[in-house]
This record gives C-alpha cells, sequence and structure tokens, in this order.
C-alpha cells in the first residue's frame, strides 16, 4: 500500500473552514475509491500546517481514484468550496511507503 501525504498550508484565520472541507471529504474519498487514514489539524506549534492522508493499493488506483473524483458531483463541489473560500494557501503532495514492523503497533511501558 502507498498513502498520499497531501501537506496543507491554510489560513490559520479559517480553521474551522478547513475542518468543514476535511469532513466532507470523510464521505468522498471512501466512495470514489481511496482509504482515508484521517485529516490533522494543527494544535500545538505551528498554526498554519494541516495534514491528509489517503492509502491507496498502487498509484494506478490514485489515477483510477483521481478520475473518479473528478466526476463526483460531491468532491467538484468541495473543491468549489475551498477555492472560493480561499482557506487552503498552498497544498503539496507526496506518496509514501509505510515501513513494515512500524506500523499500528500497541502502545507499551504502562500506557494507557
Amino acid at each position: 500500500m502507498i498513502t498520499c501525504f497531501i501537506r496543507y498550508e491554510i489560513d490559520p484565520f479559517q480553521r474551522e473552514a478547513f475542518a468543514e472541507y476535511a469532513r466532507r471529504w470523510g464521505q468522498i474519498i471512501p466512495r470514489c475509491g481511496g482509504h482515508l487514514l484521517g485529516y490533522f489539524l494543527p494544535h500545538e506549534g505551528s498554526n498554519y500546517e494541516a495534514w491528509g492522508l489517503i492509502g491507496f493499493e498502487s498509484l494506478a488506483a490514485y489515477e483510477a481514484y483521481r478520475a473518479r473524483l473528478r466526476a463526483d458531483p460531491e468532491g467538484r463541489a468541495n473543491f468549489a468550496l475551498a477555492q472560493d473560500k480561499r482557506f487552503i494557501l498552498r497544498e503539496e503532495r507526496t506518496f509514501t511507503q509505510g515501513v513494515v514492523g512500524t506500523l499500528d503497533l500497541p502502545t507499551h511501558c504502562g500506557a494507557p
């Protein structure tokens, strides 16, 4: 599996608008074939970086997903929302691959 790691530079004064945008993807992305790992807003430190992580079986699966996303009415509407409100200032995509033996490990040392 590969993960599309999306780094967003957001307008910190429109944090809630970005959160709504992310929540909408929660319905759209799985319907179009992506495995949504989550969207993340800044909490401590930087107030302008947010992330989205979406998993795919391969780059070919990602390309098929992108085609479905462009054809999806709700997906197009969500892209239009971001353009109209301008809460995303910059967006970068990187494709990563998880390292076997480091993913989804249980906690240790008595941590709750």
